[in-house]
Order: C-alpha cells, then sequence, then structure tokens
C-alpha cells in the first residue's frame, strides 16, 4: 500500500523543508512521492515551491486537515490514484490533536489504502526552548505542549545551527538536519519500515484554550505580480521585501512565528524565511536565478498581532517595490476555532465535535 507520512509541528519547525530533501532523497531511490500542503487560507508558498521542484504536489486550504478531512481524502485519493509510493502531508502548523481527528479516521475509514507511518512531529530546538521556559506566552506554550504530547516521534530539526537539543521524554527523539541530510536516512529508514500505532494516550485538550492560542495569531496569505523598470533576479525582490517586513514588524512589537515569500519568473525561482524577528533569512531554490521584468510573488505570515497592524504593514513594505504591483489576493484573519468532522476517541466512538 502506499506509505502515508504525516508531519505535524509548530510554524516554522522546518517540516516544508524535511519533506522537499525527504522526497529528493526518496525519488533517488526510486520511488514516487506525493505532497499535500495544508492551510488556513489559500495562495500557499510551500506548495509553488514543490511544484517548482517538479514534485506531485496538492493542497488543502481553508481550514486543517482535521476540519477538512473530506478535502483531505479526496486530495490523497487524487495522489493515490497517481500511482504515489509514498505521500507526505504537512498539516497546519497551528494544528494539534491530530491523532484524534486525522489518523484514526484514516485508519478507520480509509484503512486498505494506506500504510500509515509514525506520526512525525517537527520542533526547531531554538523555538521548543523559548517555548518550554518559564515565562513563554502561554497561549502558544500550550499549543507546542499538545502537539509534542501526541507524537510517536519527535524530530528536532535545524541540527546544523548551533541550538542544544531540548528534552522530550517518552517517546524517541531524532536529530537531523534538512540542510546538511543528517539523519535523513535514518528518518525515512525508520517510518518506512514501522507503521503507526493508536497506542499512545489520548491526548488531553481542551479546545477553548486550543482555539485561544490559534487566534492569538494573525494570519496573512498575499499574492502579487510585479512589472519592474528593469530586470532583477528574483533574490532583489524576495530580500528587500522580506527585509521591509522583518524590521517593520519588529518596530511594532509585534513577533514573528513565521515568515516566507516566493518569487517566480519564467527562468527560475526562490524563496526566502525567516521564523524569528532578525532572523538570517533561509533560502531556498536559485540565488543565481537570471534577472527578469515581471515576478509572481506570494507571501505568507503568521504573526502574533491584530491582523489589521500587520496588513497595514505589509501594505507599507510592498509600497517601496520598484515598479507597478498588482495584488491579486489579500487574506489577514485570526483562524475559527477548529471544529474537527470526526475525532475519534480511544473507545472508537466518534464523538461530537469539541
Amino acid at each position: 500500500m502506499t506509505t502515508l507520512v504525516l508531519i505535524g509541528g509548530f510554524l516554522g519547525g522546518g517540516k516544508t523543508t524535511l519533506i522537499l530533501e525527504a522526497a529528493r532523497r526518496l525519488a533517488a531511490r526510486g520511488l514516487r512521492v506525493g505532497i499535500v500542503m495544508n492551510d488556513q487560507a489559500g495562495q500557499l508558498v510551500d506548495t509553488r515551491l514543490a511544484r517548482a521542484e517538479e514534485f506531485d504536489a496538492g493542497e488543502v486550504t481553508g481550514g486543517c486537515f482535521c476540519c477538512r478531512f473530506t478535502d483531505l481524502a479526496q486530495t490523497l485519493g487524487g495522489l493515490l490514484a497517481a500511482n504515489r509510493d509514498v505521500i507526505f502531508a504537512e498539516p497546519v502548523g497551528s494544528c494539534a490533536d491530530l491523532a484524534a481527528t486525522v489518523l484514526a479516521p484514516l485508519e478507520r475509514f480509509h484503512s486498505g489504502q494506506y500504510r500509515l507511518a509514525p506520526y512525525s512531529v517537527v520542533a526547531d530546538p531554538r523555538r521548543a526552548h523559548q517555548l518550554l521556559a518559564p515565562g513563554a506566552d502561554e497561549r502558544l506554550s500550550y499549543l507546542f505542549r499538545k502537539q509534542l504530547e501526541e507524537a510517536g516521534l519527535v524530530l528536532q530539526t535545524k541540527a546544523d545551527l548551533p541550538a542544544p537539543p531540548f528534552s522530550w521524554p517518552g517517546v524517541p527523539n531524532l536529530r537531523l538536519s534538512a540542510r546538511t541530510g543528517e539523519g535523513v536516512d535514518e528518518w525515512l529508514d525508520l517510518i518506512l519500515q514501522q507503521t503507526w500505532a493508536n497506542d499512545r494516550p489520548e491526548l488531553d485538550i481542551d479546545y477553548a484554550l486550543y482555539a485561544g492560542a490559534e487566534a492569538a495569531l494573525a494570519w496573512l496569505n498575499w499574492r502579487a505580480h510585479l512589472e519592474s523598470p528593469r530586470a532583477l533576479p528574483p533574490a532583489f525582490v524576495a530580500g528587500p521585501l522580506l527585509d521591509a517586513l522583518d524590521s517593520g514588524l519588529t518596530a511594532a512589537s509585534i513577533p514573528i512565528a513565521h515568515l516566507k515569500v516566493f518569487v517566480q519568473t519564467n527562468s527560475g525561482y526562490l524563496k526566502a524565511s525567516v521564523c524569528i524577528n532578525g532572523q538570517e533569512p533561509i533560502v531556498q531554490g536559485r540565488l543565481d536565478a537570471p534577472p527578469a521584468r515581471r515576478h509572481e510573488i506570494v507571501l505568507n505570515l503568521r504573526a502574533t498581532a491584530a491582523p489589521e497592524q500587520v496588513t497595514a504593514i505589509l501594505q507599507n513594505a510592498a509600497a517601496q517595490l520598484p515598479g507597478r504591483l498588482q495584488v491579486h489576493s489579500l487574506e489577514c484573519f485570526r483562524p475559527s476555532p477548529p471544529r474537527p468532522e470526526h475525532r475519534l476517541t480511544r473507545d472508537s466512538k466518534d464523538s461530537p465535535n469539541p
């Protein structure tokens, strides 16, 4: 059967980077890979990046996998029909309770279609030390802890960066780096050999607190085209836009949870992202992409602030871009409370929506 690998974890943990590196390695082994991205809104940077790298990528938008379970099943079915050997599915980075609302329903209703791999939860050690420390934002700390509590495997990412690992007992902790490849093959071998076991303690989660944690974040997705007066490489568009946004958010004392921008021309593409204010951007794609005058820009931003504040800062940053800007879509909001389609408890009953 097709192996389905669900990879959860907090915003900016490195899920997409890991999925793409894993997909490259599996393709080198001769396996056919599919990817499903997920977001509360449309216009996803990560879907465009996956497709630019020529992977078969679908997406579920307008809500997390648990609230759009029917859409998830249909998207997975399309990849299954395309004879994918392995499918990676990345839920929204603010989503929790996935064992009961996604994995258990998949096991119940689609057991003959997929072999469920152990549930991997990604965590950036730098973020972990922040959110697990005394005095951390109580809402985001609650969400982060609940994500880790239901993990079958905890993947401590970004091992190439100088941050010590954190302690999370009770399940295997693997240290890896998608950028250098450290630990990635070992993780792949493990998940391809083992199967998800619904034997973890049921997650004790308060949906009111969970909803409050999600609502602490402004969720902004934006897409535009830039017609510049002279030809510019994608890096000369992504870099200044990212810098202007980072500066504007920092000046307003707004913490960044995740900021990523994707710029594509007819001859190349580039993604740049940061997870913390003032961070050196992580770049994927072609830094040497040829200059062009027309650029498609897709930007996703998650920040702890009111949507109106974040929108104003984006508009000010975008106004600094050189040339004529045509905005195609802008969504900025606080996520609605999660309302899962299914929540299967230990006694196998489908409980009502929390």
